[in-house]
């Protein structure tokens, strides 16, 4: 599925929930107000709709999001039926960690292959103010226990000037010492009701990079400089692990994004930082056809945006991070 840029677009995040079990201060705000599970999709509605994307459009590529995902009934279930359709290549997801201790081995099992768990501090005095009132502890006993059940894992830190810029990101850095994660450093993006913040609060690549080369020793660039995923990777000398850098800010890679976003109350958003949506969940329940959704969704990713106004001062205002699925 070829957008209007020529890039071939066949990787889909899909939104399980808006809910999460986490209020972090640069996702949401405290008080969010979460939909009716009735405007959500439904189990039915994904079991449809996931193999048209699979089978009529050809994406490979299938990462549950959320909110957070795991407050999903049946999660086990959806990526069993994920991964069992033809074509999907790869399923993935992206967490909190709060819950994949007893999650980690029925997922894997299930046939999930990769998990991205967020992790913006070792400290767990910080840990609790970033997310307001998580356990730095408990999210790294499932870290482990996704090790354990055999998931290729990621580390994802969203960077904060003022907040974990310094020596957290030395800390995390040295985890690929030990551990054969990526443990990725990612720039802070805005979005509505907390724009300010986030905008003022963006550390870039260049500023991490010059930080770690000071603390650790040089970077080595990984994959001759390719992108892995949104990801630019570097190896620290006699690590086992990987640090990659997302840099959506300062260095966007909007010409090689191969992305669509299916959110949990199913609209189709093609850029992550654009307010522009495909509504799904209406056709779908006024009796769309198939081949009539097909059309709907190639019509839409043809016109896929090249990539987001940032440069331009341009903030999407219609939706906070965890309603789209990041």
């Amino acid at each position: 599925m070829l957008d209007q840029y020529g890039r071939n677009i066949n990787y889909l995040r899909v939104s399980l929930t808006d809910r999460c079990n986490l209020r972090c201060i640069y996702c949401m705000p405290e008080d969010m107000t979460f939909r009716p599970r009735s405007e959500l999709l439904q189990d039915d509605e994904l079991k449809r709709l996931i193999p048209i994307f699979v089978d009529l459009l050809g994406f490979e590529k299938i990462r549950l999001t959320g909110g957070e995902p795991t407050l999903r009934e049946n999660i086990v279930e959806i990526v069993q039926n994920i991964a069992q359709i033809p074509g999907v290549r790869t399923v993935a997801m992206t967490t909190n960690g709060v819950l994949l201790k007893q999650l980690a081995a029925p997922l894997a099992t299930a046939g999930l292959a990769r998990i991205n768990i967020s992790l913006d501090t070792l400290n767990a005095e910080k840990f609790r103010q970033l997310t307001r009132w998580g356990s730095v502890d408990e999210v790294w006993q499932s870290i482990l226990a996704a090790q354990a059940a055999g998931l290729a894992i990621k580390l994802n830190a969203v960077i904060m000037r003022g907040f974990n810029d310094r020596e957290d990101v030395i800390n995390l850095a040295r985890l690929t010492y030990d551990y054969p994660w990526q443990v990725r450093f990612i720039e802070m993006m805005p979005f509505a009701g907390i724009s300010g913040f986030q905008q003022d609060h963006v550390v870039t690549e260049l500023e991490l990079k010059a930080r770690l080369r000071d603390e650790l020793g040089e970077l080595i660039l990984c994959h001759q400089g390719q992108l892995d995923g949104e990801a630019r990777v570097y190896q620290l000398e006699g690590a086992v692990g990987s640090v990659g850098f997302i840099s959506s800010v300062s260095k966007p890679f909007c010409a090689s994004c191969n992305r669509a976003r299916l959110t949990a109350d199913g609209q189709l958003r093609l850029c992550l930082l654009r307010e522009q949506e495909l509504d799904v969940l209406a056709p779908l329940r006024h009796g769309a056809t198939d081949q009539a959704l097909r059309c709907l969704l190639k019509e839409s990713i043809w016109s896929k945006p090249w990539g987001h106004g940032l440069a331009e001062q341009t903030v999407p205002l219609n939706r906070v991070m965890s309603e789209i699925g990041g």
